[in-house]
């Protein structure tokens, strides 16, 4: 069920989703959260107890890990029922609701990083000594990770509104008008997905010039190097351009831009909108891909080139 205000002048608008979104949820959030949880704990493991020596690739794989064990975690409450209401208190469905975002946007910012990471190495490389270190990545690791803890405070107010009670809450639906406002939107598309995909499509078309003048060299490993990179910024854009598009779309919807059938239109973007963050969270499972090649990178230890084509493998994490 999802209710909203729509203004101060527009009619209530109800509507009923729960069976769509059951049926979605069952056939993908059951399967990533079954896979991705066992495949996220043991990279984890892996990187904080096998590998001996933590690198730049390492670092970020481990934060990588973490951000997705902990959104696989608030998928079973996101996958309730919650026809008869929330069965939890309005404070815990804010947590969870900032625990699912706070670890995409996590990822996110995890995947730009480290594509500047391998940009610098790969096209500055001396500039690039003067940046590059375990310490300074652990840094930007908790700077992201302070950045969107303190960026999720609003979703603390976006059950409030003047009839809400516990009862009448859906978790993940009926956010109030506050959290709809102009300039929350604003940031949340720009610097939560625009800004990173650019930064990340930007890093990868140079790397695959430097790696296409590269090929004569290698011309086997660089036409791999070039389809993993290539298949990665393709994922992450699928996976995280239709929940913004859905978000953009809504915001229109609530200040009256779009949707002349105000209630039919809305119900048609929810849908859509949860049917994105299923595919977003599939990436879950598909960052066990970026895990292999930066295992990889430590089995070519006794190889130069290879070494370096292992850290270029891992340039654009697929996530989410």
């Amino acid at each position: 069920m999802d209710l909203g205000h729509h203004g101060n002048s527009s009619p209530r608008c109800e509507f009923n989703t729960s069976k769509e979104e059951n049926t979605m949820q069952l056939v993908i959030y059951i399967p990533t959260f079954i896979l991705g949880l066992p495949f996220n704990l043991l990279a984890l493991c892996m990187f904080c107890c096998k590998i001996k020596r933590w690198t730049e690739s390492t670092i970020y794989m481990s934060n990588l890990a973490l951000a997705d064990i902990l959104l696989l975690f608030s998928l079973p409450f996101k996958m309730l029922n919650q026809d008869g209401g929330w069965p939890f208190d309005r404070a815990f469905c804010s947590f969870v609701e900032s625990l699912y975002f706070v670890n995409m946007y996590a990822s996110i910012f995890i995947i730009t990083s480290i594509s500047i990471d391998r940009y610098l190495a790969i096209i500055h490389p001396l500039k690039a000594r003067a940046f590059r270190s375990p310490r300074n990545t652990v840094a930007v690791c908790l700077t992201i990770w302070a950045f969107v803890w303190l960026g999720s405070i609003p979703i603390y107010r976006f059950h409030e509104s003047p009839d809400s009670s516990v009862k009448s809450i859906a978790c993940f639906h009926g956010f109030s008008d506050k959290s709809w406002n102009p300039g929350l939107i604003a940031f949340v598309e720009l610097v939560g997905f625009v800004i990173p995909m650019f930064v990340m499509v930007f890093c990868s078309v140079r790397i695959i010039r430097k790696l296409l003048q590269r090929q004569s060299e290698i011309p086997g490993d660089c036409q791999a190097c070039i389809r993993i990179i290539t298949a990665n910024v393709a994922i992450f854009i699928c996976s995280f351009a239709p929940t913004h598009l859905g978000i953009f779309l809504q915001f229109l919807v609530r200040q009256d831009i779009i949707g002349t059938n105000y209630c039919s239109t809305r119900r048609g973007i929810s849908l859509f909108i949860q049917g994105a963050m299923c595919l977003a969270n599939v990436n879950c499972c598909l960052d066990a891909i970026c895990y292999y090649f930066v295992a990889k990178e430590f089995r070519d230890q006794g190889s130069r080139t290879k070494r370096s084509l292992a850290s270029i493998f891992s340039i654009n994490e697929v996530n989410v």
